[in-house]
């Protein structure tokens, strides 16, 4: 239970943050969570095939706010369509 309490906190801290870095993208707070919480699996896989570690909260939240600003440029992408 706890491990998705700090999955949903640390989700929303790269999500929002995600969201501020990447301009043109307001997804608000439930997007942002979203956005961090899979950007954290998406972060944590890439970080792996690169064979870099995500240990301690901070490698988590940096893996998560790269994978979230990953995934906010490709919806910044297909939005503009």
């Amino acid at each position: 239970m706890l491990d998705w309490l700090w999955s949903i906190i640390i989700g929303g801290v790269a999500g929002w943050l995600a969201d501020l870095l990447v301009p043109g993208v307001k997804v608000g707070i439930l997007g942002a969570i979203i956005a961090g919480i899979l950007g954290g699996v998406l972060g944590k896989w890439l970080f792996g095939l690169l064979g870099l570690a995500t240990t301690g909260i901070i490698g988590i939240l940096i893996a998560a706010v790269i994978g979230a600003i990953i995934l906010l440029l490709v919806y910044r992408a297909i939005a503009k369509r």
